[in-house]
């Protein structure tokens, strides 16, 4: 496991998941739930949804109003260049693509702007692996 990863996941507090829906078998949707019962708090993102596992819902992460630790994807992988640029104006400390999910042009971009950047690997199965959070 690399290291970074789990000083990453060890040290994080906020995840913004963005693209969460409100479907429970849907994987944005288990993994945050997976996340809430890890102890983070968790942020959801999407502009068509009031709420989703108890917490108000937010159109952007602009809308969060503060910096988070980890802006976690589960968007296509177009959608990813402007959620970089949303991710380095709202001062977040990584970005978290998804399992199946790369983008190498913006993930060089978030890197640049001093994010860590974790590609295609899913949040969920590293946490399980290190036995919930680290």
């Amino acid at each position: 496991m690399d290291e970074r990863v789990v000083a990453l996941l060890r040290g994080a507090r906020e995840i913004a998941v963005v693209g969460i829906s409100d479907k429970p078998d849907r994987p944005s949707h288990y993994v945050a739930a997976y996340l809430q019962q890890c102890g983070y708090s968790v942020l959801p993102v999407n502009p068509v949804l009031p709420e989703v596992l108890g917490v108000k819902c937010h159109r952007d992460l602009a809308a969060i109003g503060r910096p988070v630790d980890i802006v976690d994807v589960f968007r296509k992988p177009e959608a990813v260049p402007d959620i970089v640029e949303e991710a380095i104006a709202a001062k977040a400390r990584a970005l978290w693509l998804q399992e199946g999910i790369r983008h190498d042009e913006a993930a060089r971009r978030a890197e640049e702007a001093g994010l860590m950047v974790i590609q295609d690997l899913c949040i969920k199965k590293v946490l399980e692996a290190l036995g919930g959070r680290p």
